[in-house]
């Protein structure tokens, strides 16, 4: 966030290894055979893992993730390195700089939470062998994994965000805060506003944790399509707990004022749980697709292994989608307006608050939205295309009804989140396109987390039972 006439670097340089030149050939074979063997080594450890059935134990599940974190800790580096020596160019982009560091204390932190993990395993493993099955379960397996991503992820963000700010020149003229002009509503309206949002948020916090409760605690529901709504649910929860509890401090402190930091992560981790959930949507409709298209071959298509690596891959994609737009915005300037018309800090009307070239900006926007925007949507599109046409193969009022019961919670779900995003893209405004933009955001944020739970509660015969069972197990204990 630099204004477009001050003096600074556009690249750094790399000074490299202190070596002499006529050295620097035999250091570079050295460090490229160090490298191939890094990565072949660690590659095989994994293919390894993968093939042999007796390795499939949480050590190895542990150290599987381990060797994949060390071959891209190496790969942050090590190239760049050998480049630099073999054609002795040692100038890096500031973007690539700025990259190369985040990604280097991601898998810094990445590799220091997995190493620990692995502590804990062979803790279990020796002091409480016969125990070891029952606490070191799948579950928590993969849950210290996932810790370990995020945890590494919000540490290397943090850092990659303060050296953002640190590159900027003392006297340049920025604002340090931004006003969240927030809803357009009366202010004798804003109690009333504030008791229905503080209601609706309450609603899909208790919502979405209930259905999270749900499925952990009934064996029924521990198949790949309630493993990915669990994993919705606890999206939408975050999905709105980024924007609705600063919009409810705003509407009852009356305190439009947000730090440009916090400006910058509310962006950041809105995006991220927004292609979380459009990544999220896409693998259930997949998973419907093989339920319904190869309902003989489900079990063995729709393994554990590829539910994993689905959400996994979804958590990736996300991070790297909203890393993307958060390094380029931290890139511009905001020389005197401050003021966003919106209730969160939306990437669209940071854009237009700027006074630097957004071209760049406004193209990775275009790009990174149709690889998890649209053709998320067009998969799903293609999955339910083949629904349909294999339903009308055998048309039958139970195969119909059963389709229904299978898909319809899903169709819902997609139906409210893309219709909201598409509608704020290409509908006509209402009155005009701020209050136009602020509905369709307060549609996709607020309402649609709200209302999954119902549509799966509600909807769908197994959840019915569980909340009947958890219900008179409630009954039961309280007597």
């Amino acid at each position: 966030m630099r204004p477009e006439n001050q003096s600074s670097v556009s690249e750094f340089l790399l000074l490299g290894l202190p070596i002499w030149s006529e050295q620097w050939g035999v250091f570079f074979l050295l460090f490229l055979g160090m490298y191939l063997t890094t990565v072949l080594g660690n590659l095989l450890i994994i293919l390894l893992i993968r093939l042999d059935a007796r390795l499939h134990t949480p050590m190895y599940f542990f150290l599987s993730h381990l060797a994949l974190t060390d071959v891209s800790f190496s790969s942050v580096t090590v190239p760049k390195m050998l480049i630099t020596m073999y054609t002795q160019d040692q100038s890096i982009p500031y973007a690539g700089c700025i990259v190369q560091t985040y990604f280097f204390i991601f898998f810094a932190d990445l590799d220091s939470f997995l190493i620990t993990s692995m502590a804990y395993d062979r803790y279990v493993a020796i002091c409480h062998p016969l125990h070891y099955t029952t606490i070191m379960r799948e579950e928590l397996c993969v849950l210290l994994v996932a810790l370990s991503w995020i945890l590494s992820c919000a540490s290397s963000l943090s850092h990659t965000l303060l050296l953002t700010r640190l590159m900027r020149p003392e006297n340049q003229s920025s604002v340090s805060e931004f006003l969240l002009l927030g809803l357009p509503i009366w202010p004798e309206q804003r109690g009333v506003f504030f008791l229905l949002f503080l209601g609706m948020y309450l609603t899909t916090v208790l919502g979405n944790l209930l259905i999270i409760l749900l499925i952990r605690l009934d064996a029924r529901l521990h198949t790949p399509m309630y493993f990915f709504l669990s994993h919705l649910a606890l999206t939408d929860v975050s999905f709105s707990s980024v924007t609705v509890p600063k919009m409810l401090i705003t509407m009852q402190t009356q305190d439009q004022s947000i730090p440009y930091a916090g400006c910058i992560a509310q962006m950041y981790f809105f995006i991220f749980f927004t292609d979380l959930d459009s990544f999220l949507i896409t693998s259930m409709a997949y998973d419907r697709y093989v339920a319904i298209c190869h309902p003989l071959h489900y079990t063995t298509i729709m393994r554990e292994e590829l539910c994993v690596l689905l959400v996994a891959l979804s958590w990736i994609l996300s991070c790297a989608s909203s890393l993307s737009h958060t390094l380029l915005l931290t890139r511009l300037s905001f020389c005197a307006a401050n003021a966003i018309p919106h209730f969160f800090c939306d990437l669209a009307a940071l854009l237009k608050l700027s006074c630097s070239d957004v071209f760049l900006n406004e193209l990775v926007v275009f790009t990174v939205g149709v690889m998890v925007i649209t053709l998320p949507f067009l998969c799903i599109l293609a999955s339910y295309g083949y629904i349909g046409a294999t339903i009308l193969r055998v048309p039958s009022t139970k195969g119909i009804f059963k389709a229904l019961s299978t898909c319809g919670s899903h169709l819902c779900v997609v139906s409210l989140y893309y219709g909201a995003i598409f509608g704020q893209y290409f509908f006509p405004s209402f009155s005009n396109s701020i209050d136009k933009d602020i509905i369709m955001a307060l549609m996709y944020t607020v309402v649609t987390p709200m209302l999954n739970p119902f549509i799966y509660s509600l909807r769908n015969r197994d959840m019915k039972k569980a909340l009947g069972k958890l219900c008179s197990r409630a009954a039961f204990f309280s007597q």
